[in-house]
């Protein structure tokens, strides 16, 4: 297995290579901090340099896609605005429009209200122009979407990318009832959720870094260093530094204040991503099978 690290090293590109280094000089930063604040963290620093290196670890391109790393449709969070539409002679359309990066799927409501006391009114959906540039791809693609109905108050139209889209706009063509007046609509894309890709060699020191992110919202100072020096266990073959020293392959020796910290590490895998769920199983059976010797 050594040999196979080392050929790794070798062969990585010089940029990755600085970017392991520096992933490994920040676990110890990260250890360091942890060790001498105790629960005064400096929470926003910390994660600052946590944020940052999960870049570093997945490879992020310029364009935002990554090398170890994929968008999936799941949500993110949303891009919304509100607009109003007005009633317009001979039933003219009014064009709404909204821009958004990274997002699967634009969804178009209608508030209950559109002020404090006054119920909103519908508003009838012509169509739906997509132009976006697919992930993996610098072409631009469009779509057009008829829709064909009211959107009453309360009511929510979602409508899917047929891709997931690295940069979008989109064109709504909507009227207002001029017997009724102006109604309300909202916009929403929403962005779609970076999943890390099981086969990356470095998922497990991402897995460790998201939880110490994790760790510092809880302030948990053994869970932080635990997982910082898991961080550089698992990197020093392949930057040249050496292992931290407080790994899963120590822990069996009778000290309480080890112990909880791989525990509590194993915990915040075990509440994480499947893929962090399954590193959290792997690694309390291998600390139940130390223990039993």
């Amino acid at each position: 297995m050594a040999w196979v690290l080392v050929f790794f090293a070798a062969t990585a590109g010089a940029v990755e290579q600085s970017a392991l280094q520096r992933v490994y000089t920040d676990a110890a930063v990260i250890d360091r901090i942890a060790e001498v604040s105790g629960r005064a963290l400096p929470a926003e620093l910390m994660k600052r340099i946590i944020d940052e290196d999960i870049e570093l670890l997945r490879g992020k391109r310029d364009d935002g896609s990554y090398e170890h790393a994929t968008y999936e449709r799941l949500e993110a969070g949303r891009e919304s605005t509100s607009y109003s539409v007005q009633p317009r002679k001979d039933d003219a359309l009014e064009r709404i429009e909204i821009r958004g990066s990274w997002v699967y799927r634009l969804l178009v409501s209608s508030p209950s209200r559109r002020l404090l006391f006054t119920r909103n009114r519908s508003v009838f959906i012509d169509r739906v122009e997509l132009e976006y540039i697919p992930e993996g791809s610098t072409t631009s693609r469009t779509e057009s979407i008829a829709v064909q109905e009211w959107l009453e108050r309360g009511d929510t139209r979602p409508i899917d990318f047929p891709e997931v889209a690295r940069q979008a706009t989109v064109r709504l063509f909507a009227r207002a009832d001029p017997d009724a007046g102006y109604g309300n609509v909202v916009l929403a894309l929403v962005r779609a959720r970076i999943v890390d890709n099981a086969d990356s060699p470095y998922a497990d020191a991402v897995a460790s870094a998201r939880a110490i992110s994790r760790a510092i919202d809880a302030g948990e100072v053994p869970s932080i260093r635990a997982m910082a020096g898991r961080i550089r266990d698992g990197l020093a073959p392949l930057t040249g530094g050496e292992p931290a020293g407080r790994s899963v392959e120590v822990v069996a020796a009778p000290d309480d204040e080890a112990l909880f910290a791989e525990l509590q590490a194993i915990q915040d895998l075990l509440n994480g991503t499947e893929s962090e769920r399954l590193q959290g199983m792997d690694r309390l059976n291998q600390l139940v099978l130390r223990l039993r010797r």
